[in-house]
Order: C-alpha cells, then structure tokens, then sequence
C-alpha cells in the first residue's frame, strides 16, 4: 500500500500500476461522453438538450470555485493555472458526475433541479470526507457523487424521478435493444476487471440483489422472478458497474468489497419492503455514510492508541478531484 500524488489530490493504491486508475477516469469520462451524445441523437432521451449542458457547466463553475478557494487557503497555485493537463484532470473528475446526473434524473423543463444535484454531487467530494487509513491523516471523499447528488435530489424534490425505464433504448428496435444494455455490460465489465480491481464489489451486489430478491418472494408468497424483474434493464447495468463500483468511494481490499456489496444489497431490500421509493441510490449513500462513520472511527480509534491528538494534517488535504 503506497500514497500516490497526482494533479488531483493524494490517494492510497494498492500495490501495481497506479496510471491504470487514472486510465480508468480518462475511460469512464470518454464513455459517459459518448453515451450522452448517442443518448440525445440517436437512442431517444427525453431531456431537453439543456440538460447536460447545464449540468456539465455547474459542475465545471462549482470545480473551479472549489479549487480556487482551497489554493487560496493554502496560498498555492490553484491546479487550472498550472497548464492543459493539469485543467483537464481536475475538470475531467466534474464531468463525469455532471453527466451521470443530467442522464438519470427527469425535471421535465426545469433545470434547477439538475444544477442542484450537480452542485451537491461536486460539492461533497469536498465537504464529506474522511481519514485514509495509513495515509498519515490524508482524507478521501466517502460518498459516491453522483449517486449522492442524486439521491439527495429525488428526496428534496418530489416532483423529480429518474429517467424512464426505457430510456436507454427508446428510439431501438429488434437487435439493438440486445446491442444497448450489451455494450454497457461489456464496457463495464472490461474497465473493472482490468482497471479499477472493483469485480468482487460487482459481483457480491448481484449476488446479494438476487437473494434479497428470493427472500422476498419467499416471504410475500410472489413468483420468484418478479423482485429480480429490474436485472432485465439498462438502468440496473449502470448502477451495477458505473456507480456502485466507483474506486475513490469503495473498499480496496477485495473481502470488504464483498461486505459492501452484500450491505448495499441488503440495504435495498429493506428500503423496498419499507415502501421506499429509488431504493438504489437510497442504500448506496446509507451503505456510503456507515463506511465513512466506520473510517473515522478506526482514524480516532488508532491515533487514541498511539497517544496522538485527533486531527488531519494540514498538508494531507487534497485537491478537489
């Protein structure tokens, strides 16, 4: 386990090739993109074209306030000031949720919903963060942007849900709606097992969504496919390997990324009998929120025995990412 400095903040990797993450962001950022554009030429999405644009533009403004004011606390250069690449691997890490939020959340006309969720999601990477074991008090945002973007939209503003069942393949006819939810699954699967080291995540969620989802028919006396109904869909291939897995957000260690999974799964299935609505992305922020209670407890719980006042070291801060 090493720390790793780049133009987006310090990080913890496990052993290999750290670039491969980053060739994962520049991956998942160059997917979303594609996915927009064919989402509102080809495959029928129902958001206005302003959608994404709005959300991409919040997420650039709110990046760059953020990074301005965190180099102005530290009298530092702010990153967007130290050249291309610099810019664009701050921005990239913006576009990717700006994106997901504009693509899963329907506000019909309106845009303040999407600019709110898109705040939220940039706006907690630097707000909600937490101790990085071994890192020498070096923190990490704990909740998943987007999802945490979204999530808190659907619960503040009723009249806004997500994006129609059909929605990724509405315009599609014969193969293709083969073709659509295929292409994500391969992509996905590819970027997880070669990229991020995420597959047992994925794996344990769909493991635990399908016995949640026999427990339940079981225990209603329903036909057994009807709660596992929502693995059919496009949607449930997205959050399975484009939000569930997010590497900056999740466990390394393949046993708790297993836990986690399980505990994300669970989590839905208790929403769902409790007559929760979006149970998704409901257990992801509560599975989120006990992981982040979990790393400041073992933080304080460590520095206790150590004999070491509690706090996070000024110079361990990192960067918005």
């Amino acid at each position: 386990m090493r720390v790793v400095e780049t133009v987006t903040g310090r990080f913890l990797y496990p052993k290999g090739n750290p670039l491969l993450r980053m060739f994962a962001l520049y991956y998942f950022g160059a997917l979303i993109t594609i996915w927009t554009i064919l989402g509102h030429t080809v495959l029928g999405w129902e958001q206005s074209l302003a959608t994404p644009v709005a959300s991409v533009a919040t997420g650039v403004v709110v990046t760059l306030i953020l990074e301005w004011v965190r180099a102005w606390s530290k009298d530092d250069t702010p990153i967007f000031l130290r050249g291309k690449q610099s810019l664009v691997s701050l921005l990239l890490p913006a576009l990717i949720p700006a994106l997901a939020v504009a693509m899963l959340l329907y506000s019909n006309e309106r845009l303040a919903p999407i600019v709110f969720g898109t705040t939220l999601a940039i706006g907690s990477k630097a707000i909600f963060r937490a101790p990085l074991p071994g890192a020498n008090g070096m923190t990490q945002h704990f909740f998943n942007p987007s999802n945490f973007g979204i999530a808190t939209t659907l619960a503040l503003f009723p009249s806004v849900g997500l994006a129609p069942p059909y929605h990724l393949v509405e315009n599609v006819t014969g193969v293709a709606h083969w073709l659509v939810p295929g292409g994500l699954l391969a992509s996905g699967i590819l970027v997880h097992a070669l990229f991020t080291g995420r597959s047992p995540l994925c794996i344990a969620w769909i493991i635990g969504f399908v016995l949640q989802g026999i427990l339940r028919s079981v225990w209603f006396h329903s036909p057994w496919i009807v709660p596992l109904m929502p693995m059919t869909g496009a949607a449930f291939i997205l959050f399975t390997l484009y939000m569930i897995p997010d590497p900056a957000t999740t466990p390394l260690d393949w046993k708790r990324q297993v836990v986690f999974g399980l505990a994300v799964a669970a989590t839905y299935g208790v929403l769902l009998v409790s007559h929760i609505v979006f149970g998704l992305f409901f257990a992801l922020i509560f599975v989120c929120f006990l992981r982040g209670c979990a790393m400041w407890i073992g933080y304080l719980r460590a520095n206790r025995a150590r004999g070491v006042r509690p706090g996070i070291h000024a110079s361990g801060i990192p960067a918005v990412e």
